[in-house]
């Protein structure tokens, strides 16, 4: 009976995660915030809210929210299947953020579900199932915010077929 061969590292090891991040907003105008990164030189980025507060000059909280929820599976799959020596093709991401009210009328968000598009065909990857197993273990910043709120999670190979 064969086995599989041991996993293969990454061709590039993950950076050391760091202990913290720091960042700074600035208020441009009406809800428009300039959000800053460390370390220097990181592009910055604009945020706003919606009408009747804002403009939509940016995204809004919620949105970078879900944003980071959906980079950080993204990229915790690309590293569990490069763990296995695969390669996915075009990843990409797609997340719906819900929102609720919350018992005193005030908006939350409620869930937010996120597809992972493979573009390559599962049978592309022979051991697909193992990065499946654990990839959302990997990521941060879901296994971080499912303690407030439900993170639904599918992946779909190139054909468009479910595999998780």
């Amino acid at each position: 009976m064969a086995t599989d061969p041991p996993p293969t590292t990454p061709t590039a090891a993950p950076a050391a995660a760091p202990e913290g991040a720091t960042l700074a907003l600035s208020l441009r105008d009406g809800y428009r915030f300039e959000v800053t990164f460390e370390p220097p030189g990181m592009p910055a980025l604009l945020t706003d809210l919606g009408p009747p507060l804002g403009a939509h000059h940016g995204p809004n909280p919620e949105r970078l929210l879900a944003a980071a929820v959906a980079n950080c599976l993204a990229a915790s799959l690309l590293f569990a299947l490069r763990k296995f020596g695969h390669e996915p093709g075009t990843l990409r991401a797609r997340a719906t953020l819900h929102m609720v009210r919350n018992s005193q009328g005030r908006l939350r968000v409620g869930r937010i579900e996120v597809d992972l598009l493979l573009g390559v065909a599962a049978a592309a990857l022979p051991r697909l199932d193992r990065a499946l197993a654990q990839f959302e273990a990997f990521c941060s910043v879901t296994e971080s915010v499912r303690a407030a709120f439900p993170v639904e999670v599918q992946v779909f190979d190139g054909d468009g077929q479910r595999v998780r």
